[in-house]
């Protein structure tokens, strides 16, 4: 390695390493914000089951400290939530310089996208799946049980359901990548449909918690934005 090869690797780390702080200090900042609103945001969050508890039940704490950390461990995801356009921004400003501007303007497109459709994903779990998971549970508890969810299960549950549903929203921007790139084509992927149809199920029963409801809520979608991907891939150029 030359001494001027490595004076330019030195200062592509520095760079990184610029980003990686004022992208960490980001959320960091946030998580701040968040944890003086804790109690709020995960009144917020238990909103779609509070409104389907019957009136003789509650959400209790069955570890002495989950009062205190889990609204914490919350105000830290949201803070990674809302902050990651900042942080892909930050790592977009690290590695642009080095694309050529032809390479640019649709890998910016890809990734406005994909934040785009993570957040839509995440709103469509809160207003339309959380509702219809918690009342069909509650309405399947039998008449001798008490339905008292535990917090921080809630948490953990809700939380898994925003990345599945997060994930799964990238199907268009996946489907179209890959017709556009030339790695496949629309025709083959319609020849492949069936089995795509069986993945979509197989990945909503491995992405999302043991239930029918939220397996069905996320496998269908799953289908759907594929046709959407295919939809918006029509007039796309293979290769």
């Amino acid at each position: 390695m030359t001494e001027t090869t490595a004076m330019a690797l030195t200062d592509h780390l520095t760079l990184l390493r610029r980003a990686l702080l004022r992208a960490a200090g980001v959320v960091l900042l946030l998580f701040i914000v968040f944890c003086v609103f804790s109690e709020k945001l995960y009144g917020l969050l238990a909103l779609p089951l509070l409104h389907n508890l019957m009136p003789s039940s509650q959400m209790i704490a069955t570890h002495i400290a989950a009062p205190l950390i889990t609204p914490l461990k919350l105000a830290f995801y949201s803070a990674l939530f809302v902050g990651m356009p900042y942080c892909l921004w930050e790592l977009w400003h690290f590695v642009a310089p080095g694309m050529y501007h032809h390479e640019k303007k649709p890998l910016g497109r890809w990734v406005c996208s994909s934040i785009v459709l993570f957040y839509a994903g995440i709103a469509f779990a809160y207003f339309i799946v959380f509702p219809l998971v918690f009342g069909f549970f509650v309405k399947m508890t039998p008449a001798a049980v008490t339905f008292m969810p535990d917090m921080s299960q809630y948490l953990s549950f809700t939380l898994q359901l925003f990345f599945a549903f997060g994930l799964a929203f990238q199907v268009p921007v996946v489907t179209v990548f890959m017709i556009a790139s030339g790695i496949t084509s629309k025709e083959s992927l319609r020849r492949k449909r069936p089995f795509i149809i069986i993945g979509a199920f197989t990945l909503g029963m491995l992405l999302t918690p043991p239930d029918v409801v939220s397996q069905l809520l996320l496998a269908i979608p799953l289908w759907l934005l594929f046709e959407v991907g295919l939809l918006l891939a029509s007039n796309k150029p293979n290769g």
